[in-house]
């Protein structure tokens, strides 16, 4: 008998290849190719019906002759998801939200499905419990579930016959890698279902105006699983974040047609669902009794959030080979951030281990960090606490010149706001009127900052 056709597809970029290689030509990332059976070829005319166009083919237009409008919202019941999303859901939209099992993702969508069914026909597709589990999940969440629509089922075809049927306005797919094409001969989960799936069910949603929110497994370093297309075919991808031994969650926008990126929402975990947190700094601020050695108030910036952080160093002695370990922050940008202290400060830490961390399990990729992360480890290498109410800002240049951060007068208003009453901020963010409650002290170099803190 003869053995079947097969060949290599790359989980990163969904590239083919007729042999196995190490490194995928495509997008030349290692170890991706996952081997995969060939399709049978089918009739032209089937093909061409599988990838019919999303919409009508219109006239090419001139760009300032096109109607641009507002995109209607609506919102979801859960104004931090509505946050992340940009407002609401919009029609015809496609969300693939990730995140690590056990998190949250199903109870989030659950309780957005109640809301929505008040005022639009809605539909919940699941292909990994059954319908009397997700039952005990609406019962256990305090959800009426009267107007929801649930269907357990992983076939395709059978999902957008229902869809016809159903004609919702809104619809979960839980999750994305269980299903499968009967014109597909591989696993469902594998590249091919996984792409093709998502690719129909996109089609259907920008035909018939539904807002379709796609649920993806993530793989052990945290990234969707699947091939990298699926986050292109998409108009919105949310991850989920935090730790499951934790009650506090965060939802990041990563890619957003429809709102800006890198928003997040901050929800807490109850026993009712998942809430809302309307003052996320309260969460990511330790409750000292007193000011602490090593630990140094960031107001960073979430998409149009600004936040309060707090920002924990401790120096100890290393002996020969020192480490230098970070938790929420860049590695390499520690390792940057000691040498500037070192040449431009005179504050040595080549003997010392330096352990930095930002509270409450958030991770901060912005700049503005850095000057907030020296001033800690040179709070904890002293032993001297930094003043009650003490907040920073900025960026540091190898240089030693600290550069202004975005959009710091909203930083500063949501420091004074909470209490705060001490800043040293970079000098192009000083504001020309001085804000109530707030002593700011502008600096432009690192040496100038750390002879400001050791004097306060």
């Amino acid at each position: 008998m003869a053995r079947d056709k097969t060949f290599y597809t790359c989980r990163d970029c969904g590239g083919t290849n007729a042999k196995w290689l190490g490194r995928c030509p495509h997008c030349a990332a290692w170890n991706t190719l996952d081997e995969t059976a060939a399709e049978p070829a089918g009739p032209a005319s089937g093909k061409l019906n599988r990838f019919q166009a999303l919409a009508k083919s219109l006239p090419v237009q001139t760009l300032s002759e096109i109607e641009a409008s507002e995109i209607d919202r609506t919102p979801t019941g859960q104004d931090e998801l509505d946050r992340v999303l940009g407002g609401g859901i919009v029609e015809g939209g496609v969300v693939l939200i990730g995140g690590d099992p056990g998190i949250g993702k199903s109870t989030l969508l659950l309780q957005a499905v109640d809301a929505l069914a008040a005022t639009m026909k809605v539909l919940y597709v699941s292909g990994e419990e059954s319908g009397a589990q997700i039952a005990l999940r609406a019962r256990r969440l305090g959800l009426a579930g009267d107007k929801v629509r649930v269907l357990a089922e992983i076939s395709l075809e059978k999902i957008l016959a229902t869809i016809d049927a159903e004609a919702p306005h809104f619809c979960v797919i839980d999750s994305i890698q269980t299903l499968y094409s009967e014109q597909l001969t591989s696993a469902p989960g594998s590249v091919a279902q996984v792409r093709d799936c998502a690719a129909q069910l996109t089609r259907v949603a920008k035909a018939r105006g539904c807002c379709m929110v796609l649920v993806g497994h993530v793989t052990k370093e945290g990234a969707l699983a699947g091939p990298r297309v699926l986050e292109h075919m998409v108009d919105t991808v949310l991850y989920f974040e935090g730790d499951t031994h934790s009650s506090f969650r965060l939802v990041r926008a990563i890619k957003n047609r429809y709102g800006a990126v890198n928003e997040i929402g901050v929800f807490a975990m109850t026993e009712r669902g998942l809430k809302g947190v309307t003052n996320p700094s309260a969460i990511f601020l330790s409750t000292h009794g007193a000011p602490v050695p090593g630990a140094c108030v960031l107001v960073t910036l979430e998409g149009t959030r600004p936040m309060l952080v707090e920002i924990q160093a401790l120096v100890d002695g290393g002996g020969p080979s020192p480490r230098r370990l970070s938790v929420g922050l860049e590695r390499d940008r520690l390792a940057m951030l000691l040498a500037v202290l070192h040449r431009h400060a005179g504050v040595a830490s080549n003997d010392q281990d330096v352990f930095v961390n930002a509270v409450g399990g958030v991770r901060i990729s912005e700049p503005a960090a850095d000057l907030a992360v020296l001033l800690a480890i040179q709070s904890s290498l002293r032993g001297k606490p930094l003043p009650r109410g003490f907040f920073t800002f900025g960026e540091v240049g190898l240089a030693g010149e600290i550069r202004p951060a975005p959009r710091g007068q909203e930083r500063l208003r949501e420091a004074a706001k909470l209490g705060f009453s001490i800043a040293v901020v970079p000098k192009a963010n000083a504001p020309k009127k001085p804000i109530e409650g707030l002593t700011l002290h502008a600096v432009e170099r690192v040496e100038e900052a750390m002879d400001l803190v050791r004097s306060l």
